[in-house]
């Protein structure tokens, strides 16, 4: 069993539509209908979707 990290990765489906709402544990959100890009663009810290000032856990800038 692994240990817990922390981070927060939530993924919302909007109801009536293919469409797949995503915020990450840094705060940055995505849409996609896609689940495996949904998860490609979360897990892919810190590349496209880190805020200004913000360095997620274990990465460096």
């Amino acid at each position: 069993m692994s240990s817990p990290t922390g981070e927060v990765y939530r993924i919302d489906w909007l109801p009536g539509t293919d469409v797949l709402h995503g915020t990450c544990h840094c705060g940055a959100e995505h849409t996609a209908e896609d689940p495996v890009a949904m998860w490609e663009w979360m897990l892919g810290h810190p590349t496209g979707h880190t805020p200004e000032g913000h360095t997620p856990q274990g990465h460096r800038s």
